[in-house]
């Protein structure tokens, strides 16, 4: 299968912006996976980022601001055959659907989640995200982002997630592979996009990031919880970009024997009267 499987369609963002590369990014991986797009569903929620479904030709669906990990969950719970992928943005995942976040952590239902970070609310004109760096001034906070900012890898380590990777919208190459990791991990597999936003967040450009950001290399054993930890707290001088944690853990659908019989409840036939007599009884 090669990436004309995959294709993309016209966009409504901004020339230059971060999020070119996350998509051909991820056309990249899933081009190179052994996947049909009919068997792919990506889901957004709302967002500059949650609009990666529309611009790609695979299963797709948005839902609400921040409420883009249910729908997924469902999916994949309904039906486990399906890939299912999240492409949500900092404050769609973090700020308004930061509840849906931590608690899928917790469930660890399979899916892949690729938050674009560009560290601002984008789609309704640059006001600060949880993201946003301490101080930094945007239209609506005038005198700097006076919030200490979320940390969203940390966060992840610490409610137990089973993958997290760090990723850079400016290396497309290096974000494929970390994709494709990340889509064949059995779990929740969490991967921070940090990217730029050309139009509303003028301090983290793309050189800002080029002299901090590296990767990690062979010798970094994605297996250490407490390297993990630390590696996340890196957002300073220098950012390390990859796999920071990886280990396989129990799955929503291997802990809930319901689920475990072999049979997919998508294509479980129902019985439409013992449906209306449920509801027509009273609680």
């Amino acid at each position: 299968m090669d990436n004309r499987t995959y294709e993309t369609l016209e966009t409504a963002w901004c020339p230059g912006c971060g999020n070119f590369g996350i998509l051909s990014a991820l056309k990249g991986a899933l081009g190179s996976l052994d996947l049909d797009p009919h068997n792919v569903l990506l889901v957004g929620g709302i967002g500059q980022a949650a609009k990666t479904p529309q611009y790609f030709h695979a299963n797709s669906f948005c839902g609400l601001h921040g409420r883009a990990v249910s729908p997924a969950v469902a999916a994949k719970i309904v039906n486990p055959k399906l890939t299912v992928i999240i492409n949500s943005g900092d404050g769609d995942t973090y700020g308004e659907g930061g509840n849906h976040f931590i608690h899928n952590i917790r469930r660890n239902v399979n899916i892949a989640h690729f938050v674009h970070n560009n560290q601002l609310y984008a789609l309704t004109k640059g006001q600060a995200s949880p993201t946003t760096m301490q101080g930094m001034k945007t239209d609506v906070q005038v005198d700097g982002s006076s919030s200490i900012p979320f940390n969203p890898l940390s966060v992840a380590l610490a409610a137990g997630a089973g993958f997290v990777a760090r990723g850079f919208s400016g290396r497309p190459d290096h974000l494929a592979e970390l994709m494709k990791s990340a889509i064949r991990y059995n779990g929740y597999a969490l991967v921070d996009i940090l990217q730029n936003c050309v139009t509303f967040n003028k301090l983290n450009t793309l050189t800002w990031y080029n002299s901090r950001v590296y990767e990690l290399d062979q010798s970094h054993d994605t297996g250490d919880l407490n390297k993990a930890m630390a590696l996340a707290m890196e957002l300073d001088d220098r950012i390390p970009l990859g796999v920071l944690y990886e280990k396989q853990l129990p799955t929503y659908h291997e802990n809930n024997k319901s689920l475990q019989d072999g049979q997919v409840l998508a294509g479980r036939r129902n019985d439409p009267a013992l449906i209306a007599k449920f509801m027509r009884e009273k609680v």
